[in-house]
């Protein structure tokens, strides 16, 4: 038995070689020979020290030993990373494996990263299963020469924390999932109508009173209240934790507030911010509410410039995401200050006045040294050329923006939204919110679609979102995610060498690594009964 499950660790480190690694590298030769990763081996990294620590964390998980910091000495196995003073592009590595030697050329960390991530990936599968450490005292890892870089620099996946609530423990194992596939944002949407979910110290009405919601009416299991209250937030102190653990994986988390719709948790919290001004709870049902915030009264945006105050010293991105979608008009139409407020700014409609909204809180941020993301219903009206465009109900708002000169994230609900069913077997599909997204839909997404050559420089890259709606448990986001994110991240990092029929091939052996690791991901890719069967080949 012993010998039997030896051999098929071996077999299954075959499977992990340059062809297979995934994103698709720009070049990856194959060379002769192993090099052996053994506890005399000692790590080199003089230009990028914290990695030193990053590298070994990893090597202590697969052997249970931690190698030594060396010099720069070429008479013992050595993995060395090392500054690459230009000619490469940002993000881009080096990656040279000899018998003797492990060679990481980068001009920035983020590159000298993705070059980790890519050599854990030839280590053989053997060495990640849970108790590699009690036997992989050495392994080998082949020889290749490999030049790499993304295409796009912004390559994001967004997880939604209102509608359910993820732990700082959940949000870090999100992280970790996202710089396995070499992505670099997480997009945090932290308020939403269904709960406040970040510590503002000047209204600490927003958390004790905004993250929490019913009891009320009966909801499904995955929805989270039920007859229970329910809810959570991050203190600042744990924000700021995460900030941190991601920037320690070159991923930067891009807060999203919303504004001026989906505010019913705020609405909550400090009611005189509604037209209405009384009678709000947070809701225990997903869905577009009518009540916003007021856009005719001055103290709306005196309480979101000091959040976002406090957003900023939290988040030091450089965007700050602020929603504007979804946002009826009904309220507004009746209000008298924001009727008031159309006719003081010589504005045409309420549609112009979301614009103003947009506008002013870009200002603000502008001011403050940042730059805002909004969803794609932030053209609705106007708006200014600084603005990015976050795409979503399908392409057509990217194209319209990037067109117009504004820079656009490709994220469209027909390729990106990870809450859709993988499958048409619903009846055995853990709960979505609708729809249908087999992993090969998510690979064609094309960012660059009906845009010009000079229009295309304005898409900063793409974004796979996670709603949680109906995904309560981590195991469930994990199933959603994977191997989904994947497709993702080869569409952001390898777009323009994309090959559906090659990509899976190659995630049979990624999919090994997900095997090893005990994730529960979908399996409907592989199977051959399932909606997204083994393509042709070329």
């Amino acid at each position: 038995m012993k010998s039997s499950l030896s051999l098929l660790f071996v077999l299954l480190g075959l499977f992990c070689h340059g062809q297979n690694l995934i994103p698709r590298p720009e070049r990856a030769d194959k060379r002769e020979g192993e090099f052996l990763v053994a506890k005399q081996t000692e790590i080199y990294s003089p230009a990028f020290p914290d990695l030193f620590d990053y590298l070994n964390d990893h090597i202590e998980r697969v052997c249970g030993y931690r190698l030594a910091a060396g010099g720069h000495r070429r008479s013992i196995q050595q993995i060395s990373i090392e500054k690459h003073e230009g000619g490469l592009s940002e993000e881009g590595y080096l990656l040279d494996i000899s018998p003797s030697r492990i060679t990481i050329r980068a001009n920035d960390r983020g590159g000298a990263f993705y070059a980790l991530q890519t050599l854990f990936q030839l280590m053989p599968v053997s060495v990640y299963r849970p108790d590699a450490a009690q036997h992989a005292e050495t392994f080998a890892i082949p020889c290749f020469h490999i030049e790499d870089a993304p295409r796009f620099a912004y390559r994001g996946v967004m997880l939604d924390v209102s509608r359910n609530f993820s732990d700082k423990a959940a949000v870090m194992r999100y992280i970790d999932w996202i710089a396995r596939h070499k992505l670099n944002t997480l997009h945090w949407h932290l308020t939403d109508d269904n709960g406040w979910r970040v510590e503002i110290k000047k209204y600490p009405e927003l958390t004790s009173r905004g993250a929490w919601r019913g009891p009320g009416e009966v909801l499904p299991p995955s929805y989270g209240s039920g007859n229970e209250r329910y809810g959570g937030f991050y203190t600042q102190d744990e924000a700021r934790e995460i900030v941190r653990y991601a920037a320690d994986r070159f991923i930067t988390v891009i807060p999203e507030i919303e504004m001026p719709g989906h505010a019913m948790a705020a609405l909550a919290a400090y009611p005189s911010l509604g037209c209405l001004g009384e009678g709000y709870e947070v809701p225990s049902v997903w869905g577009v509410k009518e009540d916003v915030f007021c856009a005719g009264n001055d103290s709306t945006f005196r309480l979101l410039e000091d959040v976002l105050t406090e957003v900023i010293d939290l988040f030091p991105s450089e965007y700050i995401h602020i929603g504007g979608d979804e946002c009826p008009k009904v309220r507004w139409k009746a209000c008298p200050k924001c009727q008031k407020r159309i006719r003081d700014e010589k504005l045409k409609d309420e549609f112009e006045l979301q614009s103003y909204f947009v506008q002013r809180m870009e200002k603000f941020l502008n001011g403050k040294g940042r730059k805002i993301i909004g969803w794609d219903e932030i053209l609705e009206g106007g708006l200014s050329k600084t603005a990015t465009v976050m795409s979503w109900r399908g392409s057509a708002g990217g194209i319209e923006a990037a067109k117009s000169g504004n820079h656009v994230i490709m994220a469209p609900n027909t390729h990106c939204y990870l809450d859709y069913y993988p499958t048409r077997d619903l009846e055995n599909e853990p709960r979505g919110i609708g729809g249908f997204l087999p992993i090969e839909m998510v690979y064609a997404l094309d960012p660059h679609e009906g845009l010009n050559a000079h229009e295309r420089e304005y898409i900063l890259g793409v974004q796979g979102n996670l709603w949680t709606e109906f995904i309560a448990e981590l195991d469930h986001a994990e199933y959603m995610l994977l191997p989904r994110l994947a497709a993702i991240a080869e569409v952001g990092w390898s777009y323009d060498r994309k090959d559906y029929p090659d990509f899976y091939r190659r995630m049979a052996s990624l999919r090994k690594q997900y095997d090893i690791n005990g994730y529960d991901y979908g399996k409907h890719m592989f199977a051959a009964d399932s909606a997204a069967t083994a393509p042709a080949g070329r």
